[in-house]
């Protein structure tokens, strides 16, 4: 009996003796977890990592290529981020550019620099120096475009209405005003740099950069040139019945009436009086003449 007893106590011992040990190396084990916890709690880790030195940074950063600029679209317009090679440059403020295939006319938003292209008008002054300097910095170049809400997308000659930006991030539009090849345009409504395109214009002129330079668009227009009119003297050999067909000639190309009437008479009984030599319809061409 003493025995049992004793076989008893001595492993109630050894169980207390190994639960001791384990409570002990449990007490340990947490308070190593505790202490990393406070370790990585204490370490500061950057959300984005630079994958570029300073150093490098310093020598890329003003040669990033179009292709580490890119971002996807999510509307109609183009993306910010991409850059598109300029395929023309028409004149100092309309441009057009190679998107994905498609070329696109660009004008130019809060610029207008003086006429150079358009039919209807007389080339203005500095005009072409304007049109010049755009091909100087756009040519064979890629550039990103910026959209305007404010503006609309198109114009009413469906040309793309767009902020241009060159590769080394300067504002194209904003730069052919502050040297003076653009004068600040509000079309209809403000638009996004109104102020800085206007506070540019200013600075130009207080600076007498390009078209404001004093006395540079004072050039007063030049007298014409008459150059008379070779005249020539048509016979009745001439004014065949081919000749009758069209208008090709006038009273000044005549020298006396004589000749006008010689014309008239072979033409009326072809196709009437096809040169209208005769306005006043009196059967009498020309009476002007000698």
């Amino acid at each position: 009996m003493l025995k049992k007893v004793l076989y008893s106590i001595g492993g109630f011992l050894v169980l207390m003796f190994v639960l001791g040990s384990f409570t002990d190396d449990y007490k340990l084990d947490t308070r190593r977890v505790q202490i990393s916890s406070i370790e990585l709690n204490d370490i500061s880790i950057p959300e984005e990592a630079n994958v570029f030195s300073s150093n490098e940074e310093t020598v890329l950063g003003s040669t990033i290529t179009a292709s580490k600029r890119r971002m996807k679209s999510t509307s109609g317009a183009p993306p910010e981020e991409q850059y598109y090679s300029v395929t023309k440059v028409v004149d100092g403020d309309t441009l057009a550019v190679d998107m994905g295939g498609k070329i696109e006319t660009i004008r130019l938003i809060g610029i207008n620099t003086p006429e150079t292209v358009d039919p209807r008008k007389t080339v203005e002054c500095f005009g072409i120096e304007a049109s010049e300097k755009a091909k100087a910095l756009l040519s064979g170049q890629h550039v990103r475009i910026e959209m305007d809400p404010t503006q609309g997308e198109r114009d009413k000659y469906n040309r793309l209405l767009a902020y241009v930006y060159l590769d080394n991030g300067k504002s194209f539009n904003k730069y052919m005003i502050e040297e003076g090849y653009a004068y600040e345009y509000t079309y209809n409504n403000p638009y996004k740099y109104q102020d800085d395109y206007k506070t540019a214009e200013i600075n130009a002129q207080i600076n007498n950069k390009g078209l404001w330079v004093e006395g540079v668009c004072d050039i007063p227009p030049q007298t014409p040139i008459l150059i008379p009119k070779e005249k020539s003297t048509p016979t009745s050999q001439v004014l065949s019945q081919q000749s009758c067909s069209t208008n090709l000639y006038n009273c000044s190309d005549f020298v006396t009436q004589n000749e006008a009437q010689s014309a008239f008479n072979v033409c009326s009984s072809v196709n009437g009086d096809v040169h209208g030599l005769d306005k006043d319809k009196d059967g009498v061409a020309c009476e002007s003449l000698p």
